[in-house]
């Protein structure tokens, strides 16, 4: 499966792409799910490998997928067939789930201030978490008084320091050189 997985990549890419333009996802997943097992079939395997017609390949993957296929998911199917690589299917499916699983991840950010953060303070910052890192980020949030203002954010192994006393430790720093 994993020497599949070079040839898999741009397909699973572009049915990924195509699902999230348009909203279905879930739909996707499931059509690529079905057509995975279908292609793992042993009589189907062996037929899809055979040297027939790219044409007559399609037609009778798309019979045997019948409903659980949209027109995409048959226009997909024609595609790869043309292209012989219906083999791969599995591994498209599975580099799908993982685009999905990336594309729908959730940054954990702490963010820690002196005061209570007011809603409009914190939907400015996960605004901008979000921007910044690419993704969706769920805040969590702490207080503490002894960083006489602003605010310390942290994800992963990053700090970004904008509170008052880390300026002033900074400034100290500097100052003592």
């Amino acid at each position: 499966m994993s020497e599949y997985s070079t040839v898999a990549r741009p397909y699973a890419k572009a049915a990924f792409d195509f699902a999230l333009e348009q909203g279905q996802l879930d739909k996707w997943q499931a059509m690529l799910q079905f057509s995975a097992v279908v292609a793992e079939n042993e009589q189907v395997e062996e037929y899809i490998s055979g040297a027939l017609a790219s044409g007559q390949i399609a037609d009778f993957f798309c019979n045997i997928c019948g409903d659980q296929l949209d027109q995409y998911g048959q226009n997909f199917i024609r595609v790869m067939a043309e292209n012989k690589r219906l083999p791969v299917l599995p591994a498209v499916y599975e580099q799908f789930l993982t685009l999905r699983a990336e594309h729908e991840a959730v940054k954990d950010v702490l963010v820690v201030s002196a005061t209570e953060l007011s809603q409009a303070q914190t939907d400015k910052i996960a605004s901008a978490m979000e921007k910044r890192l690419g993704q969706k980020v769920r805040l969590s949030s702490q207080i503490d008084k002894a960083l006489i203002a602003g605010v310390i954010i942290q994800y992963d192994d990053v700090v970004i320091d904008g509170s008052s006393r880390g300026q002033l430790e900074r400034l100290s720093q500097a100052l003592s050189l």
